[in-house]
């Protein structure tokens, strides 16, 4: 009888990629409505978007939370978009509940993408989710409001956060214009987005950009460089990674809200990834100081000269918007019902 073949077994006790990257002083963000996959990844916060919501609330084992929330709405508001905005309004933070079980930091939960040219209609929505997250118990501590990296987003973070004691959480930041204007704001965190970055530029090029020569990295690397020089405590939590060759190349970074794909990716490699980004280097990399918090000319007019920028922040918000209209006529559905 023939010698069996050995399998390979793995050393016990052989560091994940996942655990590499939180050793750099990485928080790792899981990006993701689905709350039951989460905990394999400790992740430290997890962040939602309309798309993941509208995703997660089809799926059976979360049907419990969109029947509180619809029996929500059927008691509160007198037309059926009233309810249906504050049914959902309660899905959201249902959803970002459930979430800050399992995870021991915050969640981050976001404002209707179809109010981001709109300063105080995100502010009056901030406070009304802030007031439901109390109502369940949850302290301002441990939420995030998500906003539109536009002017009037910007501007409505900084009375949430002046004013409100709110933290905020910046998205769609395709642009060096928002992410100054984001930390003159002193908002709490900000996401700008790797991957559709480099998404763009591909596109228009045809090109594929190794992680060094990578445009979304480059991006997040000047934002970061630039809050260091400049003492900012505004997060940087890098959004819309791609693969782990990305995630290798911000290690060191604040913040980094990753898939549960690339989770998995992290998590079965066995990969080292060495802390590449410091604040040290600051000093010499960094960008000189510039202004745009009290200049919305000069705001919007660079923000409109960086093309890429503007068609993704545009785009963004068009995707986002439909998928809150598709959940507003979902929740409408099962309020007529």
């Amino acid at each position: 009888m023939p010698p069996q073949k050995k399998q390979k077994v793995q050393p016990k006790g052989e560091k994940t990629s996942l655990e590499y990257l939180k050793e750099t002083g990485t928080k790792v963000v899981a990006d993701t409505g689905d709350f039951e996959q989460i905990a394999k990844y400790e992740p430290m916060d997890s962040t939602t978007n309309p798309t993941l919501i509208l995703a997660a609330s089809k799926k059976e084992e979360y049907a419990k939370l969109m029947d509180n929330a619809i029996e929500y709405g059927k008691s509160h508001g007198d037309t059926l978009e009233e309810k249906a905005e504050n049914a959902i309004d309660k899905l959201l933070v249902e959803f970002g509940t459930e979430i800050l079980k399992i995870v021991p930091g915050k969640v981050s939960t976001e404002v209707d993408a179809r109010l981001s040219f709109d300063k105080e209609a995100m502010v009056s929505k901030a406070i009304d989710l802030m007031k439901l997250y109390d109502e369940a118990g949850i302290s301002k501590e441990r939420v995030y409001i998500k906003l539109s990296s536009t002017w009037e987003g910007i501007q409505a973070a900084k009375e949430l956060e002046e004013k409100h004691g709110i933290h905020t959480n910046l998205t769609l930041l395709f642009s060096f214009v928002q992410a100054v204007a984001c930390a003159e704001a002193n908002v709490s965190l900000v996401s700008p987005f790797v991957g559709r970055i480099t998404d763009y530029y591909k596109s228009k090029t045809g090109k594929d950009y190794p992680p060094e020569d990578d445009p979304g990295l480059k991006s997040v690397e000047r934002i970061y460089y630039y809050y260091k020089k400049h003492s900012y405590d505004t997060v940087i939590m890098a959004a819309s990674m791609r693969n782990i060759g990305q995630v290798k190349q911000l290690a060191g970074i604040d913040n980094l809200t990753l898939s549960l794909s690339v989770l998995d990716s992290l998590l079965n490699s066995h990969e080292s990834i060495e802390k590449r980004l410091v604040p040290e280097d600051a000093k010499e990399k960094g960008d000189e100081k510039e202004t745009f918090i009290n200049d919305e000319s000069k705001f919007r007019y660079q923000l409109n000269d960086d093309a890429m920028a503007t068609d993704k922040l545009a785009d963004g918000i068009r995707k986002f918007a439909a998928d809150a209209i598709t959940l507003t006529d979902l929740v409408k559905e099962r309020l007529s019902s």
